[in-house]
């Protein structure tokens, strides 16, 4: 079977890159065919489970503010995002009949909160431009056409361009030939599991990284990269749940922690607390490294939410290169420690004095204290990793006194120590941190510097960011860019 272009992978990036390339293309009177190869029984299964299905799907940050949030090399995407930034990304969705809202930090999402919507779109949109998306056509192999061989060609009035659904698909008669050169000249056979093989002049692959395996990424896309010639930088789970020792029930030494492996007590204490405007601190080797202001969950797979996330990626690489790394909690970072302590000890000055505390026991009393400074719920895991609070005084063999130690608990709260023991591995990840180097690639065409006429876009290449619809608009921005040139060079 041939087409023109052929993107392998119909995640977002890939729809995207199809997208732009049938737009180039009509609107040069073209009807090249445009095909996307899609593993999964439906595109973009990974957009439908992006931001616990509310998908945010952009942050419309200026390119300044945005940058600083991307971990790799900023600069290689910068053409993409200013040639598709954020607020066009938005506007191209209304554009489609998708209304949007934007929420606290920038962050944009479908009206409706459902991820759906965004699939849907990107799904009609192609298929407004006659784009075919087979699925569950697996790829199991990428190559190059011997140099010298003949370039595809159409001729004659193809109709109308099949399609799944949607509507259907501009008639426009196929063109007898492009325009020559070396990179016009690339062919590309793209062999599928079930034996049969796609010819097409330019291929984009947006097969995304590692995380989320169940949604179809699986690393091919590295795979094929490698065999082509090119660079990988060393993968690893980024925007991961981060494990603290004793949180699981661990039986080896293991970094990757299954987020299926069971709680300990410590866990089952823990999980399902949810916190609101903390800092956490990221140290490696006892020093810190980072800090993050926000939100902090604790759930099945460990320690995650906003500040988590933003911190996994720097602690995961600690971890894989050896190094002890700590998270440390400040549960109150709006006042100091010696602000602090005093308000403990007026707080316990106010329980003592109390007539409902008179005959309640130490213990209890610590708990009343907690709970003036501490959701209720969290109570239990704080007590039980830290121990230091309560002091039992043997008076005598039948006499114990027991203290409440108020400065350990002001302590506690302002730094409460996670060591960390391994992370939630690529099933859960958010996103792949490494992938394909962009050394490899030039930066405003997304076309490879070893490969004429291949590209790459998304998350198979080196590229990740923090939390907040920023790598969604990284897959958005370069699958555009690539589908863009893609179509330009066989006009």
């Amino acid at each position: 079977m041939k087409s023109d272009i052929v993107v392998i992978g119909g995640g977002a990036s890939g729809l995207m890159a199809a997208y732009h390339a049938a737009r180039a293309l009509v609107d040069a009177g073209l009807d090249a065919q445009v095909t996307v190869l899609e593993k999964m029984p439906r595109p973009a299964r990974k957009v439908m489970i992006t931001g616990k299905g509310r998908c945010n799907f952009t942050n419309v940050k200026d390119w300044n503010a945005f940058s600083g949030h991307i971990r790799s090399k900023s600069n290689f995407v910068k053409s993409a995002f200013y040639n598709f930034p954020s607020e066009a990304v938005v506007d191209w969705f209304e554009g489609f009949g998708m209304a949007t809202v934007v929420e606290r930090g920038d962050r944009a999402f479908p009206a409706s909160h459902h991820a759906s919507d965004v699939v849907d779109t990107l799904v009609n949109a192609c298929h407004s431009l006659g784009v075919k998306i087979e699925t569950e056509a697996e790829v199991a192999s990428l190559t190059q056409e011997p140099r010298g061989s003949s370039p595809l060609k159409t001729s004659g009035s193809a109709g109308p361009l099949p399609s799944d659904d949607g509507p259907l698909p501009l008639m426009m008669p196929r063109v007898a030939h492009f325009s020559g050169g070396t990179a016009a000249e690339a062919s590309f056979c793209v062999k599928l599991t079930d034996g049969r093989e796609w010819k097409c002049r330019r291929v984009i692959v947006a097969t995304g990284g590692l995380s989320y395996p169940t949604t179809g990424s699986t690393g091919d896309g590295l795979r094929w990269a490698a065999e082509l010639g090119h660079r990988i930088v060393p993968t690893f789970p980024s925007l991961t749940a981060l494990v603290p020792k004793g949180y699981k029930v661990q039986e080896d030494k293991d970094l990757h922690i299954d987020r299926s492996t069971p709680l300990s007590e410590l866990g089952q204490e823990l999980c399902g607390v949810q916190l609101k405007n903390v800092q956490l601190s990221l140290q490696i080797e006892g020093t810190e490294t980072d800090s993050e202001f926000g939100d902090v969950d604790f759930t099945d797979g460990g320690l995650e939410g906003p500040v988590g996330f933003q911190l996994s990626r720097k602690a995961v690489k600690a971890l894989v290169n050896g190094s002890r790394v700590s998270l440390v909690l400040d549960l109150k970072p709006g006042v100091s420690l010696t602000e602090l302590t005093v308000r403990v000890k007026e707080l316990w000055a106010e329980i003592e004095k109390d007539p409902r505390s008179r005959g309640v026991r130490e213990k209890e009393r610590c708990r009343i204290l907690l709970g003036k400074l501490m959701p209720r719920e969290l109570i239990p895991g704080f007590q039980a990793m830290h121990p230091e609070i309560i002091t039992l005084e043997r008076r005598g063999r039948a006499d114990t006194k027991v203290w409440v130690n108020l400065v350990s608990i002001a302590k506690a709260l302002k730094a409460w120590q996670f060591d960390i023991a391994g992370y939630v591995g690529y099933e859960r990840a958010v996103v792949t941190a490494g992938g394909v180097s962009t050394d490899d690639f030039v930066a405003k065409t997304m076309e490879s510097r070893l490969v004429p006429g291949l590209y790459l876009c998304g998350e198979v290449l080196d590229i990740d960011a923090d939390t907040g619809g920023y790598n969604l608009q990284l897959a958005f921005s370069t699958g555009a860019l690539a589908g863009l040139n893609a179509a330009k060079s066989l006009i």
